[in-house]
């Protein structure tokens, strides 16, 4: 279901007028600084007779979270009629074009995640060597997945988050893609890997206030950012970025109760590029603003 949205270079669609039928609303790249993973909203014009689009190169994920319309897709040779509603997910096929219609009962509004094709290849390589097929995956994802659509909500939601969470993402969602949709086989993790997951942890802990990425922790326990990723969650439960979000929470709830220090230097020593970042993940984590945190 391959709506209009830019490339990684942030262009779009090679000689493709996307103003005229869409309106984007977000962009990761832009407004949440990621290089990892790009995340756009966009929302859409209610009529299209023939939409031309050129294939792109990257992996595409659509989630419809407004309006309803029945597409018809040209691509092949074939035409093909699905739905579009809220939560139905879609998944373009790298390099194909297509050419799309549909009339729909109101605004239409979506949620795209591009994953860069280099990430998938490179994790399934490490899978198994196989070229992934495409349109397998695209075929399989269609019946519906609620983790991949959880996930692209709660991406869609950490707009505050640094680009390490956008590694880990774009790292997740590519294993998950190709083990579930694909019929690559997830690897077991070793039990020596428990070691280098600790010291995963010991890095983290000792360079809290550094504005580190998953690329820096790999290198520093000898793994590739896919192996880290899988093993910590293996070994943990979490991903990196968020145990590191955690260990972060932590030192500033210790800060707060236990110095006079201002929030700003608190949000610093932490790792946190500003107060408000503070602010929103301990929101997050806590329900109640740093501030509320230190007078109860």
């Amino acid at each position: 279901m391959v709506f209009p949205s830019a490339l990684f270079d942030l262009q779009p669609y090679a000689g493709f007028d996307m103003d005229r039928y869409v309106r984007r609303t977000y962009c990761s790249w832009e407004n949440a600084g990621w290089r990892s993973l790009l995340v756009q909203r966009f929302e859409h014009v209610p009529v299209v007779e023939d939409m031309a689009l050129p294939g792109t190169a990257d992996l595409h994920l659509v989630l419809p979270v407004g309006g309803r319309a029945v597409l018809r897709t040209r691509s092949g040779g074939r035409t093909s009629r699905t739905v579009w509603e809220p939560g139905r997910l879609a998944l373009g096929v790298p390099d194909q074009p297509v050419v799309r219609g549909y009339h729909a009962d109101g605004a239409m509004r979506s949620v795209q995640v591009h994953i860069p094709r280099g990430t998938v290849e490179a994790t399934a390589g490490r899978l198994g060597g196989t070229a992934p097929d495409y349109e397998a995956m695209a075929e399989s994802l269609a019946a519906g997945d609620p983790l991949v659509e959880e996930a692209v909500r709660t991406i869609d939601a950490m707009g505050a988050a640094d680009d390490l969470y956008a590694e880990s993402a774009a790292a997740f969602l590519a294993v998950h893609l190709l083990t579930r949709h694909a019929g690559l086989a997830a690897p077991r993790t070793p039990a020596r890997e428990d070691a280098r997951v600790r010291a995963a942890v010991a890095m983290m802990r000792e360079r809290l206030a550094d504005p580190i990425t998953l690329a820096d922790i790999a290198d520093e326990v000898h793994l590739s950012v896919y192996h880290l990723v899988r093993v910590f969650r293996d070994a943990t439960g979490t991903t990196p970025y968020r145990h590191l979000t955690r260990l972060r929470i932590e030192e500033a709830k210790r800060l707060l109760r236990g110095t006079g220090l201002p929030i700003a230097r608190i949000a610093a020593r932490c790792g946190f590029g500003s107060p408000g970042a503070l602010s929103t993940a301990f929101v997050r984590h806590t329900g109640m603003r740093p501030s509320a945190y230190r007078n109860s």
